[in-house]
Parts: C-alpha cells; sequence; structure tokens
C-alpha cells in the first residue's frame, strides 16, 4: 500500500490550506485513515483521525478549525484546516490502516507565516 500526500504550502495566519492522501496499490479494506504532523524540534502528534464508519477524533489544539474526511470507495483521506496559527507549521503525514499495519505518507510541509 502506498499513500501519497498532497496540498502543502504556505500560508498566512488565519488562512486555509486543504490536504489530501490518496491510498494506491494491493488494498483489501482500509480502516483507520488520519494525520499526524511533526514541527521541528517536536515530536510526531496526532492531529486527526477517521474510522471507516466515520467516527473522527482531533487533538484539542485542532478542534474546531480542522475537519477530517474520507472517501471509502476512492481510498482518500483529506484535511481542511481554518483559522491556521503559526503553531500549525509542521510536516504533516497521512497514515492508513490495511490488515493491522500502518501505512505512512511522504509528509507534505505546511507553513504558516506572514
Amino acid at each position: 500500500v502506498q499513500l501519497q500526500a498532497s496540498g502543502g504550502g504556505l500560508v498566512q495566519p488565519g488562512g486555509s490550506l486543504s490536504l489530501s492522501c490518496a491510498a494506491s496499490g494491493s488494498i483489501s479494506s482500509i480502516n483507520g485513515m488520519g494525520w499526524y504532523r511533526q514541527a521541528p524540534g517536536k515530536q510526531r502528534e496526532l492531529v486527526a483521525s477517521i474510522s471507516r464508519g466515520g467516527t473522527t477524533n482531533y487533538a484539542d489544539s485542532v478542534k474546531g478549525r480542522f475537519t477530517i474526511s474520507r472517501d471509502n470507495a476512492k481510498n482518500t483521506v483529506s484535511l481542511q484546516m481554518n483559522s491556521l496559527k503559526p503553531e500549525d507549521t509542521a510536516v504533516y503525514y497521512c497514515y492508513a490502516f490495511e490488515l493491522g499495519v500502518r501505512y505512512w505518507g511522504q509528509g507534505t510541509l505546511v507553513t504558516v507565516s506572514s
């Protein structure tokens, strides 16, 4: 299973960005999907997750600003990020669980700066 993330970039504080991640390869049934992020000098942290049935979970720091969604037919997961703050600057990694194994995307850089 390969994951391809896209959508990162530079945005001003208060702006919005949308990240997407598509899974491909030998896929049987992808279960949980989501996004982690890692800021410089910090540990990787969970941003948001979504189950196959659509149950979502968010880090407290992004609740009310980020929205995760998925398309099971297309094996994609997206992250809509609004009201971005400088502290959201990080490399964002998507992941997906397939038959109990977690696969990672390559990471996409999000920079929030004026």
